[in-house]
């Protein structure tokens, strides 16, 4: 039966803090449910967990039937490896361990240190298990998934497909499969639009349980049955869509009463925790330290008194500034990069809020790094306009000048002021992150980073790649809203059709190389869900020959 059952949970990171504990919920069979959350709370960690990667410190947990997980970076962290070697990372176990032990067989062979006995071996226990069926499978969702020509996955390599399309050559394996429960990442990072909508459909279309880790807000609206809210070090049930979500949430904190109430509920929270402990001590002395550390944490909350809220609202406070410029902000001519697209001209004006949509694989990141300064068009020119300071945002957070430093140094660069730097990292939520090195933090947090460098930097030209992939909901609200009264301009690549809403008017590239200018986000919309079709779309100008 494909069911999740999670009973008082608790993780701490080796030699930290205690991540969250007393976590426990359910998913029945055939929910569809999500995981929201903060950056940082512990969303993954617990898909993790139930995936039997990682052992929680206390807690239990039981999930029915056969699993299969995708994790949140699947095909992104290591691109010269063939896709053969990517899919056998989200085969069933037993297959996951054959298909590892047959590529190391292989190897083996390639460079002599095995006479073919071990390959040989590999090779029987791969096809007992049923590993030629799973290369049939494989072969026929890359011929749906992916736009070129796949003739071997043991050749092909990772990075010859876009980010999107090795997640959807993923997912498609995924939803194929006949799995009780999949657990589900960030499934929507990297893909485009109508991609996002084909995920929508196969959520909605998948038999079994689902359990997945989204912050793109139209996907948790129309695919989620089931809200589990990771807040404080616990967590809490909302039996709806996440449509009615932030209202459930609003009565909830209502209930709780004024702040005292709300004290005094935590305190009989760790004092029950406590108990159990120590119960829990007096039965196997193996626990007496975890029995101690809840009684510290008790103590220290009754001696502090009573606190704020003990699920706090996430305050994020983004102050882009900007300032003015000359009217033209860009001025494209003939534009052109690595025969991606078709040359094409523009203006993009002072105050603008253009949004730069298309299918995956159009070309639209080289087109922001073009205008950046960072490589050089094929064809045309770019000219920047006078009195203008142009700030960039990575889709991957892809920064080498922060590898190896602090937060807090990073941003102690733009202030100058080790008081300042604290204060504005406080401000994005991050300062207990502050003394962490950049590629310590989640990808939440480093997206956050990199919005508070621009803000610190005071550019009027943002040139933003995915800003909202990685930030948690309501940090994506906090920069929208932080974007509505900046002083300059913005050109944003997204795939988040809540973000995107919030923008003027957007230039669309299309899988033909054609570019057109569409003057808002409905027409944006009717145009994505049928590039190919844009020329028939009232008001949709082409900008190309």
């Amino acid at each position: 039966m494909s069911h999740i059952v999670v009973s008082e949970l608790e993780y701490a990171h080796p030699g930290g803090d205690s991540l969250f504990f007393d976590i426990s919920f359910g998913v029945s069979p055939g929910d569809k449910a999500a995981i929201v959350g903060a950056n940082g709370v512990g969303k993954s960690t617990i898909l993790r967990i139930l995936s039997g990667e990682l052992t929680p410190d206390e807690g239990e947990f039981t999930v029915g039937g056969t699993v299969l997980t995708m994790t949140q970076d699947v095909g992104m962290s290591r691109p010269t490896d063939t896709l053969r070697e990517m899919l056998i990372e989200v085969a069933p176990p037993e297959l996951r361990a054959a298909g590892r032990a047959l590529v190391a067989a292989e190897r083996s062979m390639v460079d002599g240190s095995d006479d073919g006995m071990a390959y040989a071996t590999a090779l029987a226990e791969w096809g007992d298990l049923g590993g030629y069926e799973l290369e049939s499978d494989w072969a026929a969702a890359a011929e749906r998934s992916v736009k070129s020509d796949v003739a071997d996955v043991s050749t092909r390599l990772v990075g010859e497909l876009s980010g999107g399309e090795r997640k959807r050559l993923v997912l498609d394996l995924l939803f194929s499969s006949k799995a009780d429960v999949l657990l589900l990442d960030e499934p929507d990072n990297y893909l485009d639009i109508p991609t996002r909508v084909w995920l929508e459909e196969q959520i909605a279309a998948f038999p079994n349980t689902i359990l997945m880790v989204s912050h793109d807000r139209s996907l948790l609206e129309r695919s989620a049955s089931r809200i589990v809210v990771l807040e404080g070090s616990g967590c809490w049930v909302h039996g709806g869509s996440y449509k009615t979500f932030p209202e459930a949430r609003e009565k909830r904190q209502a209930l709780l009463g004024d702040a005292v109430k709300r004290w005094h509920e935590e305190e009989r929270r760790l004092h029950a925790h406590m108990k159990i402990m120590k119960a829990r001590a007096a039965q196997n002395f193996k626990n007496a330290t975890k029995a101690n550390a809840a009684e510290t944490r008790w103590e220290k909350f009754l001696a502090a008194g009573p606190p704020p809220p003990p699920v706090p609202d996430q305050k994020i406070l983004v102050h882009l500034r900007g300032a003015d410029s000359a009217r033209r902000v860009l001025t494209l001519d003939q534009v052109s990069v690595d025969d991606l697209f078709l040359p094409f001209s523009d203006e993009i004006h002072f105050g603008e809020r253009v949004g730069l949509i298309g299918p995956n694989g159009t070309g639209k990141t080289h087109l922001l790094r073009a205008l950046h300064g960072e490589i050089e068009p094929t064809e045309g020119t770019i000219k920047i306009g006078p009195r203008t300071s142009v700030g960039t945002f990575t889709q991957i957070n892809d920064r080498p000048d922060f590898l190896g430093r602090e937060a807090v140094e990073i941003c102690r660069d733009r202030v100058q002021d080790d008081e300042k730097a604290m204060k504005s990292l406080a401000r994005y939520g991050l300062a207990n992150q502050a003394r962490q090195e950049f590629e310590t933090l989640s990808g939440g947090q480093k997206a956050r980073l990199e919005v508070l460098c621009l803000e610190l930097e005071g550019h009027n030209v943002l040139l933003l790649d995915e800003p909202t992939d990685n930030l948690d909901i309501e940090s994506s609200e906090a920069l929208e809203q932080a974007l509505d009264g900046f002083v300059g301009t913005v050109l944003a690549v997204s795939h988040d059709r809540t973000f995107l809403a919030s923008l003027d008017r957007f230039i669309l590239v299309n899988d033909d190389g054609d570019v057109y200018s569409l003057p808002d986000f409905e027409i944006g919309m009717t145009a994505l869900a049928d590039p190919a079709n844009v020329d028939r779309i009232k008001f949709a100008k082409k900008l190309t020959p």
